[in-house]
């Protein structure tokens, strides 16, 4: 009897919550599993069963100077032999861009040859092959690099863009921090303590407040260390706190954007994920209520809140983050001047206006293809006060920034889009053939660099 009370009362909340969220009061941040998601999918691009398919370029690199043909090598082989006559399937052409089906057939080598031709402007060329050879269903991809180096975002620049985040950051300001700390002891350590964090952040009109929530992660030395805020990538769910890091030497504060506590059930993100599909277009056609700007305004509140801790070193505020949690870092790094360097990923919601102007555009793929739509001028021209590529135009500190050619979610087009507008000093890390999840070796360029960094700045 009481697991079934527990079970409706749950459901009851979730329902509540939902109807709370969706009426515009303002919380959320992680993504829902839809098309538009950013997917957990695997980045290999070699099926890990027999046989095995590869896509390569014919420059070692991907690397291409814009008027220079591509040729695509697609190699299947059985147990190290080569597999003649299989049939491909396959598509080539400007990435995330409408491509005919074709078909080819392997050499005596296991190989495949294809034209990809080239580009006139900078850009990306994308060759996605599929095979069905004896049961087994194989999929690949190259993509190719033109001038990456010359791309320039299709986003417009608002005039009234830095008056529009300096209001957001007064309201924010107007507000006390109120943290209120939970312990987690569950996932507290010999080496660190965890606690739940919740802090008052702005609302969405009407509402003047809300809440934002977090995961604080501190060793448990007498430091001082360096502060690290990580936001999160798509999703909802629940979060234990950033362990890695914390090992590392930092205070780590990963949080959640839904304004939903980060220690609930784990069944009930599962219940509000589908409930809190496509947040991203929710009041898209006002700046001051759409989803993001609460969002981003908790990010600054969380560093806030940050470097009033006591065990901070009072000189090292880091944001990083991937996906969802790149483009958030973004955001942050500009937007206050606190940050002293960031860490980057494959970051989405860059320069999504490309599909409007017949590119790819970054994650979440708002197209716009509907000249009906309503209010599709005024979503259009809300999105500039969020896009990255303004941001990243504003960013002042050293960052490294790290993604592959193959990200299907966030295409290397806009994520260069907004990479070229940085003037302050940068580092960049391409691992050609990595999709959008994260692989190790990034990881590691990523730790090398940030000890790097705070090195330096001890010097």
């Amino acid at each position: 009897m009481t697991t079934l009370h527990s079970l409706m009362s749950l459901r009851l909340f979730s329902r509540s919550l939902v109807l709370f969220l969706v009426a515009g009061v303002g919380l959320f941040s992680a993504e829902p599993a839809t098309a538009n998601s950013l997917p957990k999918t695997s980045t290999a691009e070699q099926s890990v069963s027999r046989p095995t398919l590869r896509v390569e370029c014919n420059h070692a690199d991907w690397n291409y100077r814009v008027g220079e043909p591509v040729s695509f090598l697609v190699r299947i082989s059985e147990a190290d032999t080569p597999v003649a006559g299989a049939q491909i399937s396959y598509t080539v052409g400007p990435e995330k861009m409408p491509a005919e089906t074709r078909t080819a057939v392997t050499d005596a080598e296991g190989i495949a040859r294809i034209d990809g031709g080239t580009l006139t402007v900078p850009g990306f060329v994308r060759c996605s092959v599929e095979v069905n050879h004896e049961g087994h269903r194989l999929r690949g991809a190259a993509t190719a690099a033109f001038s990456p180096e010359l791309i320039e975002p299709t986003q417009s620049e608002p005039a009234d863009f830095d008056a529009f985040w300096d209001k957001t950051r007064e309201l924010l300001a107007k507000l006390p921090i109120d943290a209120r700390l939970t312990p987690m002891p569950e996932e507290s350590t010999d080496a660190f303590d965890v606690f739940m964090v919740s802090l008052q952040n702005i609302g969405t009109p009407p509402a003047r407040s809300s809440r934002f929530y977090g995961v604080l992660t501190v060793p448990r030395g007498e430091g001082p260390y360096p502060a690290m805020l990580i936001p999160p990538g798509a999703g909802i769910r629940k979060l234990r706190g950033q362990k890695d890091w914390a090992s590392r030497g930092f205070i780590t504060l990963e949080v959640g954007i839904h304004g939903v506590p980060v220690n609930l059930p784990g069944e009930l993100y599962g219940a509000l994920s589908g409930a809190l599909d496509s947040y991203y277009l929710i009041n898209l056609d006002t700046p001051t209520r759409y989803y993001f700007r609460r969002v981003i305004a908790g990010c600054l509140r969380s560093l806030d809140y940050l470097v009033t801790h006591a065990k901070w070193d009072g000189k090292n505020l880091i944001a990083l983050g991937g996906s969802q949690g790149g483009y958030l870092t973004l955001a942050t790094t500009a937007l206050d001047s606190r940050v002293t360097a960031c860490v980057v990923a494959f970051p989405a919601y860059c320069d999504v206006s490309g599909y409007v102007h017949g590119r790819a555009g970054g994650w979440p793929g708002l197209r716009f293809e509907d000249p009906t739509e309503p209010a599709r001028a005024e979503k259009i021209a809300t999105t500039a006060y969020f896009d990255g590529v303004n941001f990243a135009r504003r960013i002042k500190v050293p960052g490294h920034y790290g993604w592959g050619y193959n990200d299907a979610t966030c295409p290397p087009t806009t994520m260069f889009a907004a990479y070229n507008l940085i003037r302050a000093p940068k580092t960049l890390s391409i691992f050609k053939e990595m999709g959008h999840p994260r692989i190790p070796e990034l990881t590691a360029a990523e730790a090398a660099w940030l000890t790097s960094h705070l090195a330096s700045r001890e010097q």
